[in-house]
């Protein structure tokens, strides 16, 4: 079969979109397309000038013989302030306030779109960083770590409360809990991680940070590095915050449950050098 050049450069572009972050050779298209490698070549110039000029992200090419070519997922400035609009402005709905000055957020994590969006915001963050694996806690967690797993292409482990039959032998550590001061047990299999792997944490909501912090300490059991925090929403800090160097979307400032207001501002995101 002969591609066409627009058939190609469909094909190849969508191949890229599924594989971020994974080099792949110039072989492997010039086989799939049966077309020479400088053919190849014209075509992902094509494809390189467009994502940059629609800010999708870069290509990048890697010489040598086991060189090739690889897509890094990346959002414009102005992309990841609407999305951060968005956010901000879903979460300010007075009906999301919950009994206690909790938020509803269960719609907007089971969004696939928003989710999308902002996995991409986070991915674009830490692209240049060297992530092999992003922690979350079950099970609010989830949606977000899967989404930043997505477009740096890495796996997610997670770590729960309570130990299950179907995870083998795990490692278990005690951690005090940053808003209610209480003694809480966090749960992750020993098949989760190797030993020097650097880690992602995330999680949708941070008051005090005693949940990262455990995760922190997780990381640490296991012998491997913390590569950065990635938070959906923060509180507004009233005391001292038990992490640092994070990256936050949204930031709840206030909440008055006897007016059913809710004030939201814009996280650390661009503050903390996200771009």
């Amino acid at each position: 079969m002969k591609w066409k050049r627009s058939e190609r450069l469909v094909d190849m572009t969508q191949h890229l979109l599924d594989s971020p972050h994974e080099l792949i050779p110039l072989t492997f298209f010039s086989e799939r397309y049966q077309s020479a490698k400088s053919s190849i070549s014209e075509d992902l110039t094509i494809i390189k000038e467009t994502f940059e000029k629609k800010g999708t992200g870069k290509l990048m090419t890697v010489t040598g013989a086991a060189g090739g070519v690889k897509y890094i997922p990346q959002m414009s400035d102005a992309d990841i302030q609407n999305v951060m609009r968005t956010l901000i402005g879903e979460l300010s709905h007075s009906d999301r306030l919950l009994p206690g000055g909790y938020l509803f957020m269960a719609d907007l994590l089971g969004n696939p779109r928003l989710m999308n969006q902002i996995g991409k915001v986070f991915a674009s963050a830490f692209a240049e960083k060297d992530i092999d694996v992003i922690m979350t806690v079950a099970t609010k967690g989830i949606p977000i770590a899967n989404a930043i797993a997505r477009h740096l292409n890495i796996p997610v482990v997670i770590v729960r409360r309570d130990s299950k039959v179907t995870e083998g032998s795990t490692v278990s550590i005690n951690y005090v809990s940053g808003s209610t001061r209480r003694i809480q047990t966090m749960v992750l299999s020993k098949r989760s991680m190797l030993s020097g792997q650097n880690v992602l944490l995330t999680d949708d909501f941070m008051k005090a940070g005693g949940t990262m912090l455990g995760m922190k300490s997780l990381v640490e059991e296991f012998d491997c590095k913390l590569a950065g925090i990635a938070v959906l929403v923060e509180a507004e800090h009233h005391e001292d915050i038990l992490v640092d160097e994070y990256l936050s979307l949204a930031k709840l400032c206030e909440v008055n449950e006897k007016s059913r207001t809710i004030k939201i501002s814009e996280g650390n995101y661009f503050a903390e050098g996200g771009k």
